[in-house]
């Protein structure tokens, strides 16, 4: 009985799981995260074995993320890279990057294999995250303890004769906390001091905004391009401790320079407006239509663009229950109409969607 009861509601969820990710933004949005973890969360467990042959050996982190970039494709994430000659140097340097959300991680496994011998600076709770921590402390991760600053300062400083004599990079988030605000935050000086007394290049590593695809508030998480860009190495010989402020100030604003050039590139490209949530200036939705429709429902107002401004009382259930724009469940794989790169107009679905 137990065993029939099982099968029926595996046969239910099975149909309904379509139903529920086109017709939920927050569906969509939890499947989404769901799908990158697990990937990350059975890789771990496949490559423990693995990775004892060769403990804390930065190379295993190649290895792994040659399995952990399949799922870009799977939540329709196309990562763009600039500046690839850069992360191949074979060089020790430090690598400071912007942090916005865990997908940050989930875009360093697409270009891994560039960067080649890399290691990550991470916050020590995620060692107990296992298997991804065990996995992660196994691929020769450094972990701190953000909450004692001197104690973080030393295991950077413990890192660096390792980054020198293997010739290892070093990926730092100096900004500290992941934070999606659509700007660069204040960087932490960590990375800067390890730089300075090893006379490291310092690698500005800058993620276009994900304004663009992905709203954590709303819970709503569209199909995504992120233009990563590396800048040309910032030098660090003949700098002193004294230097650090004017360094991590330039290295800063080099970041925000791009961060706003990228971002607007995207938008540009996308026929985005300022917010990813939001549609371009002009461009008409399924809701906006079908209120038009409606009658008492709308009146026109003269503006710089022809639109139609919706009165919110008559019309309010029905805004409620529709998608901007209607998809198709092929996009549940990631592909057809659910990529930006093949249909721009996938990135028009960006009303706030409440389900």
């Amino acid at each position: 009985m137990l065993s029939n009861y099982a099968e029926l509601f595996l046969v239910c969820a099975i149909i309904l799981m379509p139903i529920f990710y086109e017709t939920s933004s927050r569906f969509r949005y939890y499947f989404k995260i769901f799908v990158y973890y697990a990937v990350v969360i059975l890789n771990s467990f496949f490559f423990i074995p693995i990775f004892l042959f060769r403990p804390c050996d930065v190379r295993n982190l190649t290895l792994a993320s040659k399995f952990c970039r399949l799922a870009s494709p799977i939540i329709s994430l196309k990562w763009e890279v600039r500046g690839a000659e850069h992360m191949g140097a074979d060089r020790a340097m430090v690598m400071v990057a912007n942090h916005q959300s865990s997908l940050d991680i989930l875009g360093m496994f697409d270009f891994w294999h560039l960067m080649d011998k890399c290691t990550v600076i991470a916050k020590r709770e995620l060692f107990f995250a296992w298997p991804f921590g065990l996995a992660a402390w196994l691929s020769g991760l450094i972990f701190i303890d953000r909450r004692h600053a001197q104690r973080a300062q030393t295991a950077m400083n413990e890192s660096t004769k390792m980054l020198i004599e293997k010739r290892t990079k070093l990926w730092v988030f100096p900004e500290g906390t992941r934070r999606i605000t659509n700007e660069i935050h204040p960087f932490k000086k960590g990375a800067f001091h390890v730089a300075v007394r090893a006379q490291l290049p310092i690698l500005p590593v800058v993620y276009s905004s994900y304004h663009t695809f992905l709203d954590t508030k709303n819970k709503v998480m569209n199909p995504g391009h992120v233009i990563v860009t590396a800048l040309p190495p910032i030098e660090t010989k003949g700098l002193t401790i004294d230097d650090i402020p004017e360094l991590i100030e330039r290295t800063r604003n080099a970041m925000i320079e791009t961060f706003k050039a990228t971002t607007k590139e995207v938008e540009n490209r996308f026929n985005l407006s300022g917010h990813g949530m939001t549609p371009a200036k002009g461009t008409t939705t399924v809701i906006s239509r079908i209120a038009a429709a409606l009658p008492g429902g709308v009146s026109k107002q003269p503006t710089t663009a022809t639109t139609t401004v919706v009165s919110p009382l008559p019309i309010r259930p029905v805004v409620e229950l529709i998608e901007p724009e209607a998809r198709k469940i092929g996009s549940l794989l990631g592909g057809g109409d659910a990529s930006p790169i093949k249909e721009p107009t996938a990135y028009r679905r960006k009303d706030v969607q409440r389900d």
